[in-house]
Formats: C-alpha cells, structure tokens, sequence
C-alpha cells in the first residue's frame, strides 16, 4: 500500500514513478546472482497509471548464466500489468588494458551531507546557484542537478544501492524537462545503466541533454556519488501541457520541509 510520500504529483490516485521505480528494483533485486554481480542496466516501462490501491508484484527469471542473469518484474492491479521492468545482471571482472576516451564531468556535491536513515528532502540545484532545499528554485531554464537520500521503500526494510538508483533514475524528467512554467512531460519509461552502485546514502543527478518536438522528449542524465560518476539515466516523455506540474505547489501542498 502506497503512503503518502509516495503519491504522484500528476494526480492523488496515482504512484510517482520514482516509487514505481523503486519498488520494481526491489522485487528485481530478490533474484540477484550475489555481490559478484553489478545491475548493469534497468528499464522500467511504465504504460499506465499505477494506482494508490493494494499493488501485486511477480517476478521471473529470464536467463540465468555465468555472466548475465536477466530478470523481469510486473506490477498488477485490478488484473492489469500496470508497469513491467527489466534488469540485467552482468559478472563483475577485470577492465581491458589500454585508454579509452571519457568525457570531463563537472559534477557539484553539496556540502551539507544527507544521511538520515529515514531519508531527506532532496536538494537542488540550477546552473551556478547554490544548493537549495527549496522546490521553487528551479523555475528557469538553467541544467539542473538534484540530490537525494532516498527513504526506505518499504518501511521497516533499509533501501539498497540498487534501489537507490532505480528511485533517482526516474528523477531524470525532473531535472531534465523542468522549465520555466513547471514540468509538462510524463515519462513513459526510465532506463538506468550502471557499472557500479552508489555508494552511502547519497545520490545525485545531473541534466545531460534535452531534446523534445511534436510533444515528445528525450533525456539523459549522469548519475553520480560523492566518489564520482556510475551510470547514466534516459526517459522518454510525453507532453501533459495542459497539467504542468509546479513543483513549488506540490511541495507546499505536501508539506515538504524546505531547506534554503
């Protein structure tokens, strides 16, 4: 049963993807190979509304191998495949000898650490301003970076480094397609790849690229810790311009402790 952290910004009836995200990693993660293995990559679709009503969660693995292990998850309500994801397991080995060109990240970390066991609010921030707490400060068309210490998923039960990242994942829409007038694309799925998992409680996420026309966008995201970068982050949206979501709203509305 979904509580009220977990509610969508897009309607009260409705599970925020984060959450749908998180929630699919964790049953995906029940089938793991064991630490000898890294979540390389995890795609969420997500096709219809998860609602806020009692949620089944099945699992399967796919293929099981020396060096891959695929496993897929569904969530059912009212005898529905609401939201399906995937992720494949790959063994973890020595990297190739010589050099490889990389891009050079310039990834911000706050200063004030999130580490409460119970989670934080998540921190922001737009082009060269400083970190915020507060959800308004993002109404601009500066690249935007968040910052999160992700809650438990299920209470009671500690959130894993897997689970950490599926949750922020699906924060790409938020740090990629949030504008002047608010967000105004649902994304239709989130795909997360990895080559190792977060480290501590933190995670961040920054703004890669933006492209969008006849309604559609795609974004991309850099995924990183305070040790650096691990993975990247891609959704595709579709525009919902007659419900922009303002964030500054739904905060206030959620009674989210804003921290400036």
């Amino acid at each position: 049963m979904a509580t009220d952290f977990a509610v969508s910004a897009w309607s009260r009836s409705q599970i925020a993807g984060t959450s749908v995200c998180a929630l699919l990693a964790r049953g995906l993660e029940t089938h793991t190979p064991g630490p000898g293995f890294i979540p390389a990559r995890f795609t969420t679709d997500l096709f219809r509304p998860v609602l806020t009503d009692p949620i089944e969660l099945r699992t399967a693995v796919v293929r099981d191998g020396n060096r891959v292990r695929v496993v897929d998850a569904e969530i059912i309500q009212h005898g529905e495949i609401r939201s399906r994801a995937t992720v494949m397991y790959l063994a973890v080995a020595d990297q190739p000898p010589g050099e490889v060109w990389q891009p050079t990240h310039t990834l911000p970390v706050p200063d004030r650490r999130l580490d409460s066991p119970e989670g934080n609010p998540p921190l922001f921030k737009s082009g060269d301003l400083e970190w915020t707490g507060d959800f308004a400060s993002g109404v601009n068309s500066e690249r935007k970076c968040a910052w999160h210490n992700v809650p438990p998923v299920v209470a009671g039960d500690p959130v894993t480094p897997f689970q950490r990242a599926a949750f922020v994942g699906d924060t790409t829409n938020l740090v990629c397609n949030w504008g002047t007038a608010g967000v105004g694309y649902i994304n239709s799925d989130v795909t997360v790849t990895l080559t190792r998992l977060p480290e501590g409680p933190e995670l961040g996420i920054q703004a890669r690229d933006h492209f969008s026309a006849n309604g559609i966008a795609t974004a991309s995201a850099t995924l990183y810790d305070r040790t650096g970068p691990l993975g990247t982050s891609l959704v595709n949206g579709i525009s919902n311009a007659r419900r922009q979501v303002d964030l500054a709203a739904f905060a206030e509305e959620r009674s989210f402790a804003t921290q400036r």
